[in-house]
């Protein structure tokens, strides 16, 4: 992979880091209001497989979706604007953190109903089939999702019409706090496509350099015709599930072993605390997929430490402009809720 894929899939991984930290911040602060569910930790997926989709391929994601919704190019201000509920959004402040929007971009929306995302990407992909188009349709899904019908239903009928559909797992091990092997009979859910003759893989999903060389070869076949594929990437969070979980159910040990033993990374791992960790507390933290990818450049010669806090200042300075932005965007009126009501409405009665 040459030197400029990978600073990029670098900066796209800090600023994923960054941009979730601040809304966590934001968060504490009562900017952000309602359910929060971080991605810290599993930035490897989401910028390994969009940096390998193609411009005009469909994304279709869940409630954990920011990172996805930048990374398709909607920018870091539409996106904190839209966190804090703010007319200046993505979705003009009526969707907040779980129904972020784009058509422009192809980004079909964050779903907050648990396996909602599989009918809608199979439609999707229908209607690339019938259009015969060179395009795919990136479903993202949770491995809690996998006990869904729609799950199954969604594979039968991709797997029948041979529909253009990638279905990324992003198994981080826990449905909500439930451990996978806890709530599902097989754990391995790559195994589960071959009930409906799907290539499936698992792949290591805290290497961003695994995550874009799969998604790259996957996507090839599907635009030859193939139909779907399935990608399972085993990743973590740090995370509790949202920001009203403390994730106390999970051993401290575990938190620490899905961290590379490399070098320190700021990444808040204490849950527990009702506030933002502090600058001392993020160092101590320890390392995780952002340093194992910069120990990989700096062995290839890619990377050294001035260019590694170049890329670090100029995120920061973007999640800074996005908060500005997000703080001075005018709030929505009753008026621009009614407007988007009755855009949708066609001759229905409501009683």
């Amino acid at each position: 992979m040459d030197r400029e894929t990978q600073l990029k899939l670098l900066k796209d991984m800090l600023l994923a880091r960054a941009f979730e930290e601040r809304a966590a911040e934001e968060y504490t602060k009562g900017n952000i209001a309602g359910f929060l569910h971080l991605y810290p930790g599993e930035e490897a997926v989401a910028v390994g497989v969009l940096n390998a989709a193609g411009p005009s391929d469909y994304v279709v994601s869940t409630y954990r979706e920011h990172v996805h919704a930048m990374l398709r190019g909607i920018s870091p201000d539409q996106v904190m604007a839209e966190l804090f509920g703010k007319k200046d959004g993505c979705s003009h402040g009526m969707g907040g953190s779980m129904h972020l929007f784009d058509r422009q971009k192809r980004f079909m929306g964050g779903y907050g109903i648990v396996g909602e995302t599989f009918p809608v990407a199979t439609g999707i992909a229908y209607s690339i089939a019938m259009k015969q188009q060179p395009e795919a349709v990136i479903c993202f899904f949770g491995d809690g999702a996998v006990n869904q019908g729609t799950f199954h239903e969604s594979l039968n009928m991709a797997a029948l019409w041979g529909l253009p559909v990638l279905f990324v797992c992003e198994n981080n091990h826990y449905q909500i706090g439930t451990e996978i092997h806890r709530h599902s009979a097989v754990a391995e859910v790559y195994k589960r496509a071959c009930g409906y003759r799907i290539p499936a893989r698992r792949i290591d999903g805290m290497n961003v350099l695994e995550v874009y060389e799969a998604t790259g070869q996957a996507l090839q076949q599907i635009y030859a015709g193939t139909g779907p594929q399935l990608l399972e990437f085993e990743t973590y969070r740090f995370r509790g599930h949202s920001m009203a979980d403390p994730g106390s159910y999970r051993p401290k040990v575990e938190v620490e072993a899905f961290k590379d033993q490399e070098d320190p990374v700021a990444i808040a791992i204490r849950e527990t605390l009702p506030c933002y960790p502090s600058a001392d507390e993020i160092s101590a933290a320890g390392p995780d997929v952002i340093n194992k990818l910069c120990s990989q450049m700096d062995n290839l010669g890619h990377l050294d430490n001035r260019q590694l806090e170049a890329l670090r200042s100029e995120v920061a300075q973007i999640v800074d402009d996005a908060v500005a932005f997000a703080l001075a965007s005018p709030e929505p009126t009753l008026e621009d809720a009614q407007a988007y009501l009755d855009c949708n409405r066609q001759q229905e009665v409501l009683i």
